[in-house]
């Protein structure tokens, strides 16, 4: 369990709460000692309950709070970096993405690299990518590294490949691919794991930067409304201690109050073992093993069991062989661990499961993330496995409508299916795999419920995978406590449960949908305290 919690007894009053055990249920009021729910009812019932042990009351004034919010799959650290970064995942043309690289390199030191996050050519009218030569031009040889949104793609110049020592006559590494001109010379463009040799060239960042981007992203989603997150980070910064000593910076050193729960990448996992107990901190917790399947849709290198619509010549990319991915889960299952498995395509999916049989859990369950594409035979097959799936909602959002061009009409309805897998009796959590996509929950619960960009005005794509508010929500509340075991106290608003909540100024469940967007965070509590508050004034001790 995490350590602190409120050491007063707290009334949470005069508002409109909902519990989120059943559809539309509601309390009046909530009295929460030591970081847990001691009980729900009314104002009256619970001071005469509790009169003597409330020594804080907190007046709601008419807002709407609901459990905490929980991102299922995000990288707190990674999404640190592109509040930090050169951010280029809200640009729309590959001009604009020129003219703020070409500003940035003026910033920089003349050996520096030029690092920049989310640039996404489907967002482009001429979905143009850069070439090395054009990066050349704009760095004035400064080497370069630009991740794409969905961080399975990358582009390099010709500086930075150098560093790496790719050249035309460089193999494409396991899992990964170098594209390559008609000459046979790499372009810059790099797929999944052939960025790694690009990575590894990039000087490694300061302790300092690391436990800057960290604090700077939980901030951010406290003031979103998020009391927690599942997140992966392990892996990506040198050696496992270096973000493991943010994490103690951040969360026992600055005493910051937000649940996070980490899953260790499968290349971490021995280095880790030999540090954890050096790292047992507030409200960090450590949970599966995460591996990677497959790439993602946006650069074709999800692995699909037929080819691309759109490119006939590929299926995607698989990273593991099937040896391979049979000896991950055994090493994870001789820890005692589950296993957290990227699954985009539905080929990636299928031999997942298959391997999962092979080797079930020894207890709790396994989690498939994204799970982007199904069939009705993969539907049947995971519900006869002890898994959750980890879906991220604002998916639809930023990959409708050039997904349907990627993977064609008859195999659309099973992309992103969520109506389909909670109708199976699936359990599901909702997530935003930020930096990737925006961490904002409000976006999942619009697109989850509306299966279509803000601002557009049609019935949604594939609307009948639309899911209710409720389900919605529940991805972010139940749906997150779910997929670390923990429905039984965490997820819901009522007694022995922890008093996390999330408050908003309007009500979620009854403003048309087009103006979900626009409620604002009041107050994120975690464990009974005010992490994060809209307005101080709001809090009244008695």
């Amino acid at each position: 369990m995490y350590k602190g919690g409120s050491i007063v007894g707290t009334l949470f009053h005069n508002g409109k709460i909902y519990t989120m055990v059943s559809e539309g249920d509601q309390c009046e009021a909530v009295f929460v000692k030591e970081g847990k729910i001691e009980k729900t009812g009314t104002k009256n019932e619970l001071h005469v309950l509790y009169g003597s042990e409330i020594t804080r009351t907190v007046d709601l004034e008419g807002n709407v709070m609901f459990p905490g919010f929980v991102d299922s799959h995000l990288h707190l650290i990674g999404h640190g970096e592109k509040l930090i970064r050169l951010d280029l995942s809200e640009m729309t043309s590959a001009e604009e993405m020129e003219k703020a690289l070409k500003e940035k390199a003026q910033t920089l030191g003349k050996d520096e690299w030029l690092l920049g996050e989310g640039w996404n050519e489907n967002n482009f009218i001429d979905r143009k990518i850069f070439h090395k030569h054009e990066l050349d031009a704009i760095s004035d040889g400064r080497p370069v590294l630009l991740s794409r949104v969905c961080r399975h793609a990358f582009l390099a110049n010709s500086k930075a490949l150098e560093l790496a020592g790719i050249t035309s006559e460089t193999p494409d590494p396991a899992g990964g691919i170098i594209k390559r001109d008609a000459d046979g010379e790499p372009t810059g463009l790099l797929h999944d794991s052939a960025a790694d040799l690009v990575k590894k060239a990039v000087p490694e960042v300061s302790q300092e930067y690391l436990n800057k981007a960290l604090k700077t992203s939980v901030e951010y989603l406290l003031s979103l409304g998020l009391t927690g997150g599942h997140t992966e980070d392990l892996s990506y910064y040198g050696y496992v201690e270096r973000p493991l000593k943010a994490y103690k910076k951040v969360f026992e050193e600055d005493h910051v109050k937000f649940k996070a729960h980490l899953l260790v990448h499968h290349e971490a996992l021995d280095d880790f073992k030999k540090v954890k107990q050096n790292y047992q901190l507030p409200f960090v917790e450590y949970g599966a093993m995460k591996i990677f399947g497959d790439g993602a849709f946006g650069g074709r290198t999800a692995w699909l069991s037929h080819p691309y619509n759109d490119a006939p010549e590929t299926s995607g990319v698989y990273i593991h062989e099937d040896d391979e991915l049979l000896n991950l889960i055994q090493k994870a299952r001789k820890e005692n661990m589950n296993i957290a498995v990227h699954t985009i395509g539905d080929m990636a999916l299928q031999k997942t499961i298959e391997t999962i049989k092979k080797c079930p859990p020894l207890g709790g369950r396994d989690r498939l993330i994204h799970a982007g594409l199904v069939s009705e035979f993969l539907i049947e097959e995971i519900k006869k496995l002890s898994v959750i799936l980890d879906v991220q909602p604002g998916f639809v959002a930023s990959d409708f409508p050039w997904l349907i061009e990627r993977l064609g009409t008859e195999r659309i309805p099973y992309a992103y299916a969520f109506r389909t897998l909670l109708d199976e009796g699936i359990i599901c959590a909702g997530g935003s795999d930020a930096p990737i996509e925006p961490v904002d929950p409000l976006l999942g619960i619009y697109a989850a419920n509306a299966r279509r960009k803000p601002g557009e005005d049609h019935e949604g794509y594939v609307p009948e995978q639309k899911l209710t508010r409720h389900e919605a929500i529940g991805l972010y509340t139940y749906g997150s406590a779910a997929a670390i075991q923990q429905e039984h106290f965490r997820g819901y608003i009522k007694e022995g449960y922890a008093a996390d909540f999330t408050v908003y100024d309007r009500d979620l469940f009854t403003v048309p949908i087009d103006e979900l967007l626009k409620a604002e965070v009041v107050y994120t509590i975690v464990e009974g305290e005010i992490a994060f508050c809209q307005s101080d004034n709001k809090v009244r001790s008695e």
